[in-house]
């Protein structure tokens, strides 16, 4: 054999004995990458991607070696799960790097976020196995901290749905009565004005004028003929009829002493078409398809009557039921019943609480912003009303104010049990469920609960806690809350995000904390400082999470 070739041959095999006989070295900080940087919080865990790429001649072919990411935070730390990667000569099913060429691999990190995490360090271990020889690596750091931005959505920022009152300072009522004519007339009979009908409305005026708690807002008189005949000759029967009619009510009116009715106004309709077509759709007629048929055909009123008028059996029937229905004023008059004052119902409250409708209650907790005093209205109405389920809703709701979810829960519940189809039950239960997170049956508890007004934010607050940032802004939709704007930032539209922030009707200390965020993120460090000091105005407790917020570690927050 050549000497040469052997020599070649000999000194390959040492070259490849040596890089799988030597240990493997140290990893640095500066072979990894990670996507996202720094760290953050989405829905409930931190997630991110590392990659590794490590230079020739590094990785030696025997070597098998286990990378484990460890987030390491001041009261312990937490893995994520370990990845194998190996050398060429390893038979295994790790990702695979050259010897002599180097390469990258992939270390997926996602771990559930706890609080303490916002201050932290990511590190990577390294556990090497060479044929049996197992060593470790020192660990290598590849982050710092978690933004915790994300975390500060959470059911507990919604308002609860409330039941709403049915209270009405001012009812309006709606009374009518009508008075028919013979074929061609336009005297007002008596016999028509001595009707029930007449009677009760002429009664229900009477009642209204003398009671200061009602107001009489308008009478107006509507006039019809029936559609047979001459045009010009129903125009001018028809209003003849309104004008009778008109001058028998200001009459009736004077003799009632009735003064203040509003505005008396009338009208007339030559040919009540509309009503005829009404009556004879309602009509046991045989041939009343035929009728609607020839309505359909023509539209000059002269043709139509031609037209069913050669309906000559039909006509009978129609002349005999449903024209003299069409002979008629309608005399309606519209009343407003005048609810109790505001003053009224506080002052009933304080001395005879059962003098109060649900409604009135209920109303009148609205009369407050105080949470406390909302529960005891509350409290009240259920005690007063233990049927209705918006009494216990409401109670709920005050006490998932005051941060009792438990005693939230159970008046929730009764409510469901009291109205089992009630949407605003079915939203605040979501929001419980969330809080224990019960992602499923919030889901389906949010979705039953679609078209309540508060339902956009407890739902956009539903997708944020499952990092699905795209449905979560669908959801809030044109929402102005502290929620809507968070997703905003999340979602890096800053300018909404200032925007949905500065339309808050009463901010509180996490709108401000929020809008010191978007300072940070827009580097901005004037609006930083001025809106956390706003924040921690109202929150005192927002200060130690500023200082250990990875959204402010290039500010100074030594004057805050």
């Amino acid at each position: 054999m050549n000497k040469k070739i052997v020599y070649i041959a000999l000194a390959a095999s040492v070259v490849g004995m040596s890089s799988c006989s030597k240990k493997l070295k140290e990893f640095q900080s500066d072979y990894f990458t990670m996507n996202p940087a720094p760290l953050e919080v989405v829905g409930q865990n931190v997630p991110t991607t590392i990659t590794g790429s490590v230079p020739a001649k590094f990785f030696v072919k025997n070597a098998k070696v286990e990378v484990t990411p460890v987030l390491v935070y001041a009261d312990g730390e937490t893995s994520s799960s370990t990845v194998l990667v190996q050398g060429e000569d390893v038979r295994a099913n790790g990702q695979v790097v050259s010897y002599e060429n180097g390469g990258t691999f992939g270390i997926p990190f996602n771990v559930a976020y706890t609080p303490e995490m916002a201050q932290s360090e990511l590190y990577l271990d390294f556990t090497v196995d060479q044929k049996g020889k197992v060593y470790a690596l020192p660990r290598v750091k590849v982050g710092d901290g978690v933004i915790a931005t994300a975390t500060l959505a959470s059911a507990a920022t919604v308002d609860p749905a409330v039941a709403k009152d049915k209270f009405q300072k001012v009812i309006n009522e709606q009374y009518s009565a009508d008075i028919h004519f013979l074929i061609n007339q336009a005297n007002v009979r008596s016999s028509e004005t001595q009707k029930e009908g007449y009677i009760d409305l002429s009664k229900r005026l009477a009642e209204a004028a003398a009671d200061p708690k009602q107001e009489i807002a308008g009478v107006n008189i509507n006039s019809y003929a029936s559609p047979e005949g001459k045009l010009d000759y129903n125009t001018a029967l028809a209003e003849k009829r309104e004008k009778n009619t008109t001058a028998f009510v200001e009459g009736q009116l004077k003799k009632d002493k009735i003064t203040e009715f509003g505005e008396l106004t009338s009208s007339f309709t030559p040919e009540d078409w509309d009503g005829f077509r009404e009556l004879v759709e309602k009509s046991d007629i045989q041939d009343k398809e035929l009728i609607i048929s020839v309505l359909s055909m023509y539209n000059d009123p002269e043709d139509r009557e031609r037209e069913i008028r050669n309906l000559s059996v039909v006509f009978d029937q129609l002349a005999d039921q449903i024209l003299p229905q069409l002979r008629y004023s309608r005399v309606q008059a519209s009343i407003n019943v005048i609810g109790k004052s505001n003053e009224e119902i506080v002052d009933l409250y304080a001395k005879d609480a059962k003098q109060l409708s649900v409604d009135e209650i209920l109303y009148l907790a609205t009369l407050t912003n105080d949470n406390t005093k909302k529960m005891e209205v509350y409290n009240k109405a259920c005690e007063l009303y233990p049927n209705d389920y918006r009494c216990f809703n409401n109670l709920g709701l005050t006490q998932f104010v005051d941060e009792d979810y438990d005693a939230a829960q159970a008046n929730f519940e009764h409510a469901a049990r009291l109205n089992p189809s009630s949407k605003e039950v079915e939203m605040n239960m979501g929001l419980i469920s969330m809080l224990n997170k019960d992602w499923r049956k919030a889901n389906e508890q949010l979705g039953a609960a679609a078209g309540v007004p508060e339902a956009n934010d407890a739902l956009g607050v539903f997708y944020l806690s499952q990092g699905d940032l795209n449905a979560a802004n669908r959801a809030f939709g044109d929402t102005k809350t502290n929620n809507a704007a968070l997703a905003q930032i999340l979602s890096k539209d800053y300018s909404s995000a200032r925007n949905t922030l500065a339309s808050i009707s009463n901010p509180d200390a996490t709108t401000y904390y929020l809008m010191a965020v978007l300072g940070a993120r827009t580097n901005n460090e004037n609006m930083v400082i001025t809106n956390l000091r706003q924040a921690i105005r109202l929150d005192g407790d927002l200060k130690a999470r500023a200082q250990k917020d990875m959204e402010f570690a290039k500010f100074n927050l030594s004057n805050i």
